[in-house]
């Protein structure tokens, strides 16, 4: 059960299995009430994260929340460990950008093969929206939710969030940032180089395949195929993704909803300030907005019949 909501929803362990056969560990949500339940699958951001969008310390807390709005708009919901991370075998530094793809495809084909489920939807934030991009144009699906994702060449995105990160740097280190920004593009053009699916980069062992992967693609080809309802977010202050690139999604999409939400921050929190990731810390001691997972779930259940 899910806390406090156990009248409206219940938990169930899922295995989604791999195409190489690895087992994905997740967690099915569905509404009380009789199925089968509309669905959504739910996919996280980039980095080493559990099924509800965690690592270690850094702690987003979006899966479970998210899960529960859900529920109580008569949607299920499976969300699930990547490989490496909590459940789910393999080692997290040796897999993909494209792995984390295929995974996502495994997953939802699991999701809609469960009895309890019918109309199937994906919801992704941050690289979860890419994949959620590549999921809409190329697997059947009912709708599509992008939180914070971005619709330019993986390059480009980076180089945007190096240039907010440098404009947001404290005064007395700005006079460096040249040597920094040299320091960054020969580092991006180190992990380009590799052919290994991890390596060390700068004496820190990095997941170079996944790096390689996402740097090279360009998701508004895939973007361009989509023909299913999507309801693009991102905030204002969103220090990571471009909310510019909405615009894009909105070109390329038939009928796309875009919504740039004042003093969001690429957590899904608000804040007064820059929003830059020098403030993280103090907005993940507060929940992800609830008028924003409420507005999702809205839009979900409305378009998931």
């Amino acid at each position: 059960m899910i806390g406090t909501e156990t009248t409206v929803a219940r938990e169930i362990e899922l295995t989604a299995p791999a195409a190489d056969g690895v087992a994905l560990a997740g967690t099915l949500t569905l509404p009380t009430g009789p199925g089968p339940h509309p669905a959504v699958l739910c996919l996280p951001g980039s980095g080493k994260l559990d099924r509800d969008s965690n690592a270690g310390r850094l702690r987003m807390d979006l899966g479970r929340p998210l899960a529960a709005t859900l529920a109580r708009h008569g949607i299920a919901s499976l969300r699930y460990d990547r490989r490496g991370v909590g459940a789910t075998p393999g080692d997290w530094h040796t897999v993909g950008f494209l792995d984390n793809r295929a995974d996502a495809a495994a997953a939802l084909q699991a999701l809609r093969a469960h009895p309890q489920v019918r109309s199937v939807g994906v919801l992704g934030h941050s690289e979860g929206a890419v994949h959620a991009m590549w999921l809409a144009a190329h697997v059947p699906t009912a709708a599509a939710v992008l939180l914070a994702g971005y619709a330019r060449p993986g390059e480009a995105a980076v180089r945007w969030q190096g240039g907010r990160l440098a404009a947001a740097m404290p005064r007395l280190v700005r006079p460096l940032l040249p040597v920094l920004r040299r320091a960054a593009s020969k580092q991006l053009a180190r992990v380009s180089a590799t052919t290994t699916d991890a390596a060390r980069i700068g004496g820190v062992r990095v997941n170079a395949k996944w790096w390689r992967e996402q740097l090279a693609y360009d998701p508004r080809a895939d973007l361009s195929r989509v023909r299913v309802p999507v309801l693009a977010i991102t905030g204002e202050k969103d220090a990571q993704v471009d909310p510019g690139d909405l615009d894009v999604i909105a070109k390329l999409v038939p009928g796309a909803q875009v919504r740039r939400v004042p003093d969001l921050t690429h957590l899904l929190r608000r804040t007064d300030g820059a929003g830059t990731v020098f403030g993280y810390r103090g907005l993940l001691r507060r929940p992800v907005e609830d008028d924003l997972l409420e507005g999702v779930a809205r839009w979900l259940a409305d378009r998931l019949r």
